[in-house]
């Protein structure tokens, strides 16, 4: 059963066992399904990024909301992988950043995205150098691969702004506006993804994600716009390298679909 909570003109829709949890004075709801994470976070509009996304499906073993891989395409015969820096021309289209006033403001975000571009190749990189198996091996430089090699090219399509003051008023605010409620205020970041062969130019893979961090009362470590979208980028880059390192039939999984701490 759900249940239906109102917030404005929006809805949100809470399963019960949540709402059981914060009136009992849990700390934090977690869960490890994509069947969760598929009914609380709605996958992001096409971007433009992948050129047929509508080849694209859900698959139960992966922890993306859309997937494409090319029939017979085989990782195994891979060793190398090269990954390109993030693009981020979508997010320079995002509505709330074109619905500010404030030019010096809008500056910062300019720089902001580029860092968070920057931030999202380097953790990808650094996963995939510290993975024990060495399943995939980064290399530097695209030209000229000495074995066959993938190249990883990611996009950067959606951030929503972290509004930490307006967030913690909707925790402290008349009953009704707190708790679970507070919810509607979602922290979410969104990407797209191609996965093509370095030597061929083919594009064997394509994915796209949106995915939905902590919605906690005030967190003082994140006091940016962009909140705890680099805690999104982070599970995505180990997701990247437990996708690489799985067995046939293994299932890799969203570990935490959001934490929710009121208290």
């Amino acid at each position: 059963m759900l249940i239906k909570i109102m917030k404005k003109p929006g809805m949100l829709f809470v399963p019960i066992w949540l709402i059981g949890s914060l009136l009992s004075g849990c700390s934090s709801v977690q869960s490890g399904s994509n069947d969760v994470k598929a009914a609380m976070v709605e996958p992001a509009p096409d971007a433009g990024f992948i050129e047929h996304p509508e080849l694209q499906t859900k698959r139960t073993d992966l922890p993306f909301q859309k997937v494409w891989i090319k029939p017979g395409f085989d990782m195994n015969t891979y060793r190398d992988l090269f990954v390109a820096p993030v693009n981020t021309e979508h997010m320079l289209k995002m509505d709330w950043l074109h619905s500010t006033s404030s030019a010096n403001w809008l500056g910062d975000v300019h720089k902001d995205i580029k860092e968070l571009a920057q931030y999202f190749q380097d953790r990808v990189i650094k996963e995939f150098k510290e993975d024990p198996n060495h399943r995939l091996q980064i290399i530097e430089y695209a030209e000229r691969p000495t074995h066959p090699a993938l190249r990883l090219e990611l996009a950067l399509i959606e951030i929503d702004p972290s509004q930490p003051v307006l967030h913690a008023l909707s925790w402290a605010g008349p009953p009704g506006t707190g708790t679970a409620a507070g919810m509607v205020n979602q922290r979410r970041a969104a990407f797209e993804g191609r996965l093509r062969d370095l030597q061929t130019g083919e594009v064997v893979a394509t994915f796209a994600d949106r995915d939905m961090a902590d919605a906690g009362p005030i967190d003082l470590t994140r006091l940016t716009w962009y909140g705890p979208a680099k805690g999104i980028m982070d599970q995505w880059a180990k997701q990247f390298v437990q996708i690489a390192n799985r067995k046939p039939g293994e299932m890799v999984t969203d570990p935490i679909p959001f934490t929710l701490r009121p208290f």
